[in-house]
């Protein structure tokens, strides 16, 4: 196994993705592509995870990189690889499957609760992210754009303001609007210049979920990083 993980700006990593690598001593590289640094081999990767960034989808004549990742996110599912979205990450996925990404109307930005759909609770991966057990799961939000559903693709999970919050692509493609690589010092750093949220409030929600959600998102990374190359 062997991970490529995609960046699209410096301040947006792989948080605890990359922490649960580590731990597991599984091999990984990380290419920002803003940056133009070159993925040297994509066959050498089993498993590739697109991280997020406050570029639009619908803006790639503004950052012209965002064509190369949409030409090895097609590669990718295209071989057959494993490939997680996050944010930015799961439109990019969405648009390659030829699916519409345009701004919502409203943000969602700080703590939310979204909605495990039936698949979403059925599929073994997703399911992990459920809280107790139930169709809610707690996640952290930092998005305005949305898309429609890829024809073919499963809805896993849903929100009130945002009826697309996740989906699966064949049995290997996972899309998540949300961020479950963040830790309290990631929010923190994100939003400390956010004049729209109270910062405080997302503090002590940070605090009160961020144990819990970490657990959650470990189990998330050892069912979608299992070795099912």
């Amino acid at each position: 196994m062997n991970v490529l993980i995609i960046k699209n700006i410096a301040s947006e990593g792989p948080g605890t993705i990359e922490g649960h690598l580590q731990a597991e001593q599984i091999p990984y590289s990380i290419v920002d592509l803003s940056r133009e640094e070159p993925v040297q081999d994509l066959n050498s990767f089993s498993h590739m995870v697109v991280m997020g960034g406050p570029m639009a989808v619908y803006e790639m004549h503004l950052h012209p990189w965002l064509r190369e990742e949409a030409r090895l996110i097609e590669l990718a599912i295209k071989s057959s690889k494993h490939v997680l979205g996050i944010c930015l990450g799961a439109q990019m996925i969405a648009h390659v499957l030829g699916a519409k990404v345009y701004a919502g109307g409203k943000k969602e930005i700080g703590w939310y609760d979204v909605h495990l759909t039936a698949e979403g609770m059925k599929d073994q991966v997703m399911s992990t992210l459920s809280v107790n057990g139930s169709s809610r799961a707690e996640v952290f939000q930092w998005h305005g754009d949305t898309f429609d559903l890829p024809a073919g693709a499963v809805l896993l999970a849903s929100s009130d303001l945002f009826p697309n919050q996740a989906f699966r692509y064949s049995d290997r493609v996972y899309a998540l609007q949300f961020h479950i690589e963040v830790t309290p010092a990631i929010v923190l750093d994100w939003l400390k210049d956010e004049k729209t949220v109270d910062l405080n409030t997302v503090q002590s929600s940070s605090s009160r979920i961020y144990d819990r959600y970490r657990q959650r998102a470990s189990n998330f990374y050892r069912r979608f990083f299992f070795s099912r190359a």
